[in-house]
């Protein structure tokens, strides 16, 4: 398939995929006339990046996911460096929970301070 149809597939741009390319990450074969050349195994790899990408990983962190299928497994998930790669992304996540959990008391404590009634004033005659 040429890139254009290898982008609809894939639900993404031919810039796209030619900066995946750029990267190292997709491998076009090329026509006679110069033309790339794209198989079902470089969608796979383009779907892979993309599915990455919308999960917060970036191209260099793709890495070793496009590495795993070309090394000729099923899933781009099961290699140790990309369980190492899924275990990084879910402690940054961890971390950034932490992070806005931690602001969110702040900004609720702030809130409260200034929208609770004032305390009750009780005389005894």
């Amino acid at each position: 398939m040429l890139i254009g149809e290898l982008a609809q597939r894939a639900g993404t741009s031919t810039r796209a995929v030619r900066y995946y390319e750029q990267h190292g990450l997709v491998r076009p074969a090329r026509s006679a006339n110069g033309y790339r050349v794209y198989d079902e195994h470089e969608l796979e790899i383009v779907r892979k990046i993309r599915a990455l990408l919308e999960l917060g990983f970036d191209l260099a962190d793709a890495r070793p996911f496009v590495s795993c299928l070309r090394t000729g497994h099923r899933s781009a998930d099961e290699c140790p460096e990309s369980v190492e790669s899924l275990r990084a992304k879910l402690d940054e996540i961890d971390d950034a929970i932490e992070r806005l959990s931690t602001i969110r008391r702040s900004v609720r404590a702030r809130i409260d301070a200034v929208t609770a009634p004032p305390p009750k004033c009780e005389f005894s005659p």
